[in-house]
C-alpha cells in the first residue's frame, strides 16, 4: 500500500463493537436476562463475546437454538433490542484499556478519528454520548446511512468522502473478518483487532489485514512507525 506521509490527509477509523468499546456487558446482561424470562440457560460467556460482533440475531440463534426464519424467532429479536435499548441508559460498556490514550493522541495529532460500524443509529449514538465520545468523533456511519454494509466499502467510502480523507491514506481498524474486507475493498490499511470479540473461524492470521494487534497500545505503536506526520503534531505513544 501507499505510505503515508506528512502532507497527505488521513483518518483513522474503527469498528464500534468489540474494536473501540467493549460493549459485552450489556449484551451479556440483556441476553441473560432475556434467556430467564423465557426459561432457557443462558449461553457462557465465551460464546457470547465470540458471537457479539455478529449483531443481535446471531445472540438470539445462539441463545435459543432458533433461525431468523423460525417462528418466535421476531419477537425474541425484538424484545433482545428493546431490553438492550434500556440497558443503554446505565451502560456497562467502557473503553477498551489504553484506547482513550490512543484517541488523545489522535486528537492532539491533528489526526481525524471516527466509527463505522454496522450497529444502528439508534443504538450507536446513546452509546457514544453515554461515553462521552460523540463529540470527539469526526464520523459516525452506521447502516442507516448507506445501501449497503459492511463488508461491502460502501460505509468506509462515505466516511473517507464526508472526512476528505483519501482511503489510500486512511486506516480502519475492526475484530471481525467483515471489518477487514470493507477495509481492504476500500483500499485502506487495515488493523485487525485480536484483544476484540473475534468469531471461532476462520483464524485472524486468514482475514488478510495488513497488521493484526493484541492490544490498542500494539495499534498505537503501529500507528506510530507507519504514520508520518509533521514534527509540530507528531504522534507519540506512550509506554
Amino acid at each position: 500500500m501507499t505510505t503515508m506521509t506528512g502532507n497527505q490527509t488521513a483518518a483513522v477509523l474503527f469498528d464500534l463493537d468489540g474494536t473501540l468499546i467493549d460493549t459485552a456487558p450489556d449484551f451479556s446482561a440483556v441476553l441473560h436476562q432475556l434467556c430467564a424470562d423465557q426459561g432457557v440457560t443462558p449461553p457462557s460467556d465465551n460464546a457470547i463475546l465470540a458471537t457479539v460482533s455478529s449483531g443481535a440475531r446471531a445472540l438470539v440463534e445462539l441463545a435459543f437454538g432458533l433461525r431468523p426464519d423460525a417462528q418466535g424467532f421476531d419477537a425474541l429479536f425484538q424484545t433482545l433490542l428493546n431490553q438492550y435499548m434500556d440497558q443503554l441508559q446505565n451502560t456497562r460498556s467502557v473503553l477498551f484499556a489504553d484506547m482513550d490514550v490512543l484517541l488523545g493522541q489522535l486528537e492532539a495529532s491533528g489526526i481525524a478519528w471516527g466509527v463505522v460500524t454496522n450497529k444502528p443509529e439508534r443504538f450507536s449514538i446513546p452509546l457514544m454520548q453515554r461515553l462521552d465520545l460523540a463529540h470527539r468523533c469526526s464520523i459516525l456511519i452506521c447502516p442507516d446511512h448507506v445501501s449497503q454494509t459492511k463488508p461491502h466499502p460502501e460505509p468506509l467510502l462515505l466516511a473517507c468522502d464526508r472526512l476528505g480523507c483519501d482511503p489510500a491514506h486512511s486506516i480502519y481498524v475492526g475484530d471481525h473478518p467483515r471489518d477487514i474486507e470493507a477495509g481492504n475493498a476500500a483500499g485502506m490499511r487495515t488493523i485487525a483487532a485480536a484483544y476484540g470479540y473475534l468469531p471461532p473461524f476462520p483464524a485472524i492470521s486468514e482475514w488478510g489485514a495488513d497488521h493484526i494487534s493484541p492490544s490498542v497500545a500494539d495499534i498505537a505503536r503501529y500507528l506510530s512507525n507507519h504514520l508520518i506526520f509533521s514534527a509540530q503534531k507528531g504522534f507519540t505513544h506512550e509506554n
